[in-house]
């Protein structure tokens, strides 16, 4: 049984509800787990019979469990229906969110091509000198930063504002987790002919070329 400290009695079945989504979150459960029972739960926040049941239905409310007569409560998904994906990459581990930031991409890139404009090549032209200027001067931050924005700035190119949002979330937590990751700025001089060459790809609205530059970028080990 886990032993968690008892909680305030202020909107019971709400903390209770938020303690165990928080507990379904972490590395002490796996989707098919059961919960306690009714009295275990119970015992473990110091709660009634009916915050408990309040709880469990918010949780079953919002896709997290499964209530099944003589089976128990089982845990359908650690996410449930709600959570906003800026919360879910919290938790992410980094190689979770590279892949995610890999897999789109590939779309964006083929949109951007087909979709940018003019001033869409200039800011992404803008942000590549910056990357080679701080990659050279070992400034880390200002080098990330100055990646993100040319991702970004392809992202943008694609014309396509949920895409762009999707991609400014991950490349959000991409960019912290980029931070701690880095001390020097090694990979980024690696990689930088590769992210000139996939600008002009974009910019000459060369499809082939850009998804293979494109490719390219993605399968360098960082």
């Amino acid at each position: 049984m886990m032993n968690e400290t008892k909680i305030s009695k202020l909107s019971l079945a709400e903390e209770v509800a938020g303690r165990l989504k928080d507990l379904i979150g972490s590395d002490r459960y796996e989707v098919g787990d059961k919960l306690p029972t009714e009295p275990e739960l119970m015992g473990q926040f110091g709660v009634g019979r009916s915050s408990i049941r309040e709880a469990i239905r918010i949780l079953t409310n919002d896709g997290f469990i499964k209530v099944r007569q003589g089976t128990g409560t089982t845990i359908v998904s650690k996410t449930g229906f709600g959570e906003p994906l800026s919360q879910r990459l919290m938790r992410a581990k980094f190689d979770e969110v590279n892949e995610v930031r890999l897999a789109i991409e590939e779309k964006i890139v083929e949109m951007a091509v087909v979709r940018r404009s003019e001033a869409d090549v200039a800011k992404m032209k803008q942000a590549i000198l910056l990357r080679r200027k701080y990659a050279q001067a070992q400034d880390v931050a200002a080098c990330i930063q100055a990646d993100i924005d040319f991702h970004i700035a392809i992202a943008e190119a694609s014309a396509n504002s949920v895409m762009v949002e999707i991609y400014q979330t991950v490349a959000m937590h991409l960019k912290n987790m980029f931070l701690e990751k880095f001390q020097s700025t090694d990979v980024f001089m690696e990689t930088q002919g590769m992210h000139e060459q996939l600008l002009k790809a974009i910019a000459d609205k060369d499809l082939r070329r850009s998804l293979i530059v494109s490719k390219n970028i993605a399968t360098h080990r960082k």
